[in-house]
């Protein structure tokens, strides 16, 4: 998944604990657990307020975009790839 969750390094850095953290905020342990193992689907703006109020830290400390290493056979956009363009000189 291209959206990273850093939950765990803010924890470590303000030295606290899952279940200290989910009291404050006002979730369960269980769903802290599924945002910080990259495994929710969405965050509430409230909720990542209320985690950005207690760890003290901005969305993008929580938060990060790291971008997908592109399939077999497809190419990343940029590449240098050739565009086709249609010969209008036979029409």
């Amino acid at each position: 998944m291209p959206i990273v969750v850093d939950v765990d390094v803010m924890l470590a850095r303000r030295k606290m604990s899952v279940g200290e953290l989910a009291d404050r905020v006002g979730i369960t342990p269980a769903n802290l657990a599924v945002l910080k193992n990259g495994r929710a689907k969405a965050v509430r703006f409230t909720t990542l307020e209320a985690l950005c109020e207690v760890l003290d830290c901005q969305p993008g400390d929580l938060l990060r975009w790291e971008p997908e290493p592109p399939s077999d056979g497809v190419r990343p956009a940029g590449d240098g790839g050739q565009q086709l363009e249609h010969d209008r000189s036979e029409a």
